[in-house]
């Protein structure tokens, strides 16, 4: 499933980038993103970030203490996108830290991964109030630097977690249990769609879903399954 490229256009993006290997001292783009060396993926996630600043854009700016960027591996084959921060994610300014994020982090453990090896975001970056589901229009606002995050990082695959960030990323209606379990296509990037780890707080048992969709991911990567349950 592909869907069109909203409030920043491919060539915005080409200039982004030709903008900052200008900086460093190149007169062109490498040949593909894929093949950015990781320390230049670095500064462009931090271009990416500067460019937020201090965002005014949404009204969700109104009640956050930081905005969750994202963080992990820029050079990693596998990359988790979530909905939108918490109230811990708020204070501390990193994604999935309170206890769905332990949920997330145990999964990632168990797929073969450090935290670290990982690179992790969601589609909004302010914590939207009450940790409802962020509005269209927050969604909108903020989705565009999610996309060029995606671009940066370009992984080899691509795990949603949950109904908004599958819906935005798929321009779908379909619901995350009619959509798990399957690849989809996202710009040519493998995406898995799987729950969101707060469900499983309230579902424990139902974290078999979710890993037999990571197993997927991991054959797909052509990474050795050591866990088979």
């Amino acid at each position: 499933m592909g869907r069109e490229m909203t409030d920043r256009t491919i060539k915005d993006n080409l200039i982004d980038l030709l903008t900052i290997y200008e900086k460093m001292g190149f007169d062109s783009l490498p040949e593909a993103v894929f093949k950015v060396p990781k320390s230049d993926k670095e500064a462009l996630l931090k271009a990416i970030r500067e460019d937020i600043g201090d965002c005014t854009r949404c009204k969700l700016h109104t009640g956050r203490k930081n905005i969750v960027f994202g963080e992990g591996d820029p050079g990693t084959r596998l990359m988790f996108i979530g909905e939108g921060p918490g109230a811990d994610e708020d204070e501390t300014g990193r994604p999935f830290v309170g206890r769905a994020g332990k949920v997330l982090e145990s999964l990632i453990n168990k797929m073969g991964f450090r935290r670290e090896d990982v690179y992790i975001a969601n589609i909004v970056k302010c914590r939207p109030p009450g940790n409802r589901e962020p509005e269209g229009d927050e969604i909108a606002a903020c989705r565009g630097f999610l996309e060029r995050q995606i671009q940066v990082v370009a992984p080899d695959a691509i795990m949603t977690l949950g109904n908004v960030s599958t819906k935005t990323l798929l321009s779908t209606d379909k619901t995350i249990g009619q959509m798990r379990g399957n690849f989809c296509d996202y710009n040519g990037i493998k995406l898995m769609p799987t729950y969101h780890p707060s469900y499983f707080l309230r579902n424990p048992s139902k974290k078999i879903f979710t890993w037999n969709d990571a197993v997927k991911v991991l054959n797909y990567l052509g990474i050795e399954v050591i866990n088979t349950k």
